[in-house]
Parts: structure tokens; C-alpha cells; sequence
């Protein structure tokens, strides 16, 4: 997985993404996922450190297998709220 961590003096946002998905874009059912370098490509990091920093962020933005049930093994998602977008798993979390 990578992680790439945008932390601001009021928020902190959370991209991770499995490794095989960056340069990627996925269309489903008029939903368009676009897993980009740019955005998503930080670290390579393993499940642990993604829970870690998950905790810590007030967005989160998560694409993949491996990446989405990570999140959900720590409570940082539900099941219920991940969508699937052309074979894809992905979800967003926000803490309001």
C-alpha cells in the first residue's frame, strides 16, 4: 500500500491506495475513479502504519482491496460504506 499524509493547521487528509492501482482510472455506473500518482503515491507502507495514520486524520480518501479492509479493521470505516467502482473497492471517511 502507499500512503501519502496532507497535514494542514486545521485538517489532516489521508490518501492510501494499494500498490498495484496508482496510474489507474476505473469507471463504473457514471463514477469515475482516478487513482493518480500525484494524489495517492507517498510511502509504501504496510497495514499497521495505514491504521496508525488513519486514526489521526480528519479525511480520508481509500482505494483497494488490501487498503480498504485495513481501515475497516481498525473502525475507521464501516463496511456498509464502501462503494465499488468497477471492480474496486473505495471509500471516504470524514470526521465532523
Amino acid at each position: 500500500m502507499y500512503i501519502k499524509i496532507y497535514d494542514t493547521e486545521v485538517s489532516v487528509l489521508v490518501a492510501v491506495c494499494d500498490r498495484d492501482l496508482i496510474g489507474n482510472t476505473y469507471r463504473d455506473s457514471g463514477l469515475k475513479l482516478e487513482v493518480t500518482e500525484e494524489f495517492y503515491k507517498g510511502e509504501p507502507v504496510d497495514a499497521a502504519r495505514v491504521q496508525t495514520a488513519l486514526m489521526g486524520a480528519t479525511t480520508a480518501n481509500i482505494v483497494g482491496k488490501q487498503s480498504v479492509a485495513a481501515a475497516i479493521s481498525c473502525g475507521a470505516i464501516e463496511p456498509e460504506c464502501v462503494i465499488i467502482i468497477d471492480g474496486i473497492p473505495h471509500a471516504q471517511m470524514f470526521c465532523v
